[in-house]
């Protein structure tokens, strides 16, 4: 299994709003689930994410403030006539 290394910053803003603003500026919102814990909003660069998840069995080694986070791909959601990915549902690798 490949591997890529991001790095992501915590989502502090929420909601339609925040993400399309996000999406402007050329991030990706995600959430990452798993582990027994909360789940944690992020922000991935979106060239980079946009390349990395053509293949869905890449494993995400995300850089979130100095901590590392292996995650993979749970669920892309792609916008329907732009064909750019929107969201990432990942889920922490075990």
């Amino acid at each position: 299994m490949a591997s890529v290394n991001l790095d992501a910053v915590v989502r502090t803003d929420f909601g339609k709003g925040a993400s399309r603003q996000a999406r402007r500026a050329g991030q990706i919102p995600a959430v990452i689930y798993g582990a027994g814990s909360e789940p944690q909003h992020v922000l991935l660069p979106g060239r980079e994410t946009t390349l990395a998840v053509r293949d869905r069995g890449v494993e995400l080694v995300l850089n979130i403030e100095g901590t590392e986070v292996k995650a993979t791909i749970k669920e892309i959601q792609i916008h329907a006539l732009n064909r750019t990915v929107d969201h990432l549902d990942l889920l922490v690798a075990a």
